[in-house]
């Protein structure tokens, strides 16, 4: 039998020194004990009792079926508060099964560190940055009002701060360091605060916040963040837009599903106009940056975030010099044209991790664009998409309006199609 004990929150039901806490089990035929230092010191497994500490998941592993194979002799794993929550539960359960474990948690530290903050955490999103790629934690914070992010090397509170400072959005950080330990402490700062700060080793959690929105206007039946609208490509008239300026719904629909935002992604909008396609992206959970090059433009993508209730980086300047000071996006979407129309197409299609999608109305530069796409080592694509909507005539009678025909082109890299966020 592996026990899990989930320990370090200070709600009384961990580990303590020489014992475990009220309703764990004790010590008792113990013969192997895993966890990190710090937990096992403050455990102090009595004598007889082997101590291994928590490196590499794999050895950690291999010894505890090396134990339990030679005499069967209980295992205790001490992990941070609910081990089942981003811990190691699901490493033991995929290796040894699930009737192998008797876990024990303790209060999770996304949970206490939001009790610290006063606030219900049943609208967060909740991501983990420990062993992972950071920029997901960033994405998650740039586009959701409520976050808490597990912290881990090289994403701690001054690399989540550098990021999010740059964005420009409003968010206000908390940062719970060593939780349930005498040494806790739980500050709120600025994104530019924090990123200039050294952090301590021991930060459980980082709270990210748009303070005017941490608590959700209504009461949940589904915890998490706000679900993903039930439709998209909205009508033109859902956005402020110039003169039909604007990427029909039709188009803007084949769009969605060839950049495929999703939460943790990152979406370049790269010649706006509205920002119809960065709000879309953004209402599916994703982070989107709203690239304009005209002022009042760049104010139309902001105001229609804002109709929408979803934050949207607006970047005032011109393709594709702007580009290169934006974070790496997952999606790009190029909409319009102009002379500079191959070289913005082929520096979104280097950057891109997934795909990059244009839409254009001029035959004569669809094989430019198809041969900046492929250039980069995307595998173009592409349709002419012509529809006609239903208009009424007198008499309670419609026609068929054709519109103007749009190519839409898009380049996947290989070995991305359905890759997971």
């Amino acid at each position: 039998m592996i026990t899990v004990v989930g320990t370090g929150t200070g709600t009384g039901t961990g580990v303590e020194a020489g014992a475990f806490g009220p309703g764990a089990p004790s010590w008792q035929g113990v013969r192997l004990a895993v966890g990190a230092r710090r937990h096992l010191e403050a455990a102090d497994p009595p004598p007889g009792v082997r101590r291994l500490v928590l490196g590499p998941l794999a050895p950690a592993l291999d010894a505890v079926e090396r134990q339990l194979s030679e005499d069967g002799g209980p295992v205790v794993v001490l992990a941070s508060g609910d081990p089942g929550f981003f811990g190691i539960v699901r490493s033991l359960a995929e290796r040894f099964g699930p009737e192998a474990l008797d876990i024990r948690p303790t209060a999770p530290s996304v949970a206490v560190a939001f009790a610290r903050a006063g606030l219900p955490w049943d609208d967060a999103a909740v991501v983990s940055a420990h062993g992972r790629d950071p920029r997901t934690a960033v994405n998650v914070c740039r586009a959701h009002p409520k976050t808490a992010v597990l912290t881990g090397p090289g994403a701690g509170p001054a690399e989540l701060g550098a990021a999010l400072a740059a964005t420009g959005l409003p968010r206000t950080l908390v940062v719970a360091s060593a939780l349930g330990t005498a040494d806790e402490r739980v500050e709120r700062l600025s994104p530019a605060e924090a990123a200039t700060r050294a952090w301590p080793g021991e930060v459980s959690v980082v709270l990210c916040l748009d303070t005017s929105r941490a608590l959700a206007p209504a009461p949940l039946a589904l915890a998490g963040p706000r679900r993903p609208p039930a439709g998209w490509a909205l009508p033109e008239d859902a956005f402020a837009h110039r003169d039909s300026m604007i990427t029909k719904y039709e188009v803007r629909a084949l769009a969605l599903a060839r950049l495929g935002p999703r939460p943790g992604d990152l979406v370049w909008d790269v010649g706006a106009g509205s920002g119809s396609v960065a709000v879309e992206c953004a209402r599916l959970g994703a982070a989107a940056v709203a690239v304009e090059r005209t002022a009042d433009g760049a104010e139309r993508c902001r105001a229609n975030a804002a109709a929408h209730g979803v934050d949207l980086q607006t970047v005032h300047g011109t393709a594709p010099g702007v580009l290169a000071g934006l974070p790496e996006p997952d999606a790009v979407f190029v909409g319009g044209g102009g002379r500079e129309l191959e070289a913005i197409v082929a520096a979104c299609a280097l950057r891109a991790r997934r795909t990059v999608v244009v839409t254009l109305a001029a035959l004569d530069r669809v094989p430019a664009v198809r041969a900046a796409l492929g250039a980069a080592g995307l595998a173009a694509d592409g349709v002419l998409l012509q529809s006609s909507r239903l208009a009424p005539l007198p008499g309670d009678v419609v026609r068929l309006a054709a519109g103007n025909p749009v190519f839409v082109l898009w380049g996947t890299r290989p070995g991305t199609e359905g890759a997971s966020s």
